[in-house]
């Protein structure tokens, strides 16, 4: 029997985003498709500041978050980890950033 992949945040998103705050920060977006998914996505207990900070090896007080129900947006920021278009800078437009977030498994019921 085939075993399936998980369900993921990005399987309830019409777009998971990220994109480039200034030269120092990131945003990441996700626009669900309806409040079912805004409703898993909000859910401080599955996706919070923690789960944002584990995902990117960050400091959990680094990672600021925005819910806004009456879009069924979840927007997130943090600081890029080198500064935009330095030297070790791997993606000066942080278009790559949301990859992890939107491969995050949904949590199981």
């Amino acid at each position: 029997m085939a075993e399936t992949a998980p369900t993921t945040l990005g399987d309830l998103a019409h777009e998971v985003r990220s994109k480039n705050a200034g030269p120092f920060w990131v945003t990441m977006e996700l626009f669900l498709r309806d409040a079912d998914g805004y409703r898993i996505a909000a859910d401080e207990t599955y996706l919070n500041e923690g789960t944002v900070a584990r995902l990117y090896g960050l400091d959990e007080a680094d990672v600021l978050m925005f819910r806004i129900p009456s879009l069924n947006v979840v927007k997130i920021s943090f600081p890029r980890p080198v500064s935009q278009a330095s030297l070790r800078d791997r993606d000066v437009h942080s278009g790559q950033h949301h990859v992890p977030l939107a491969v995050l498994p949904l949590p199981t019921t």
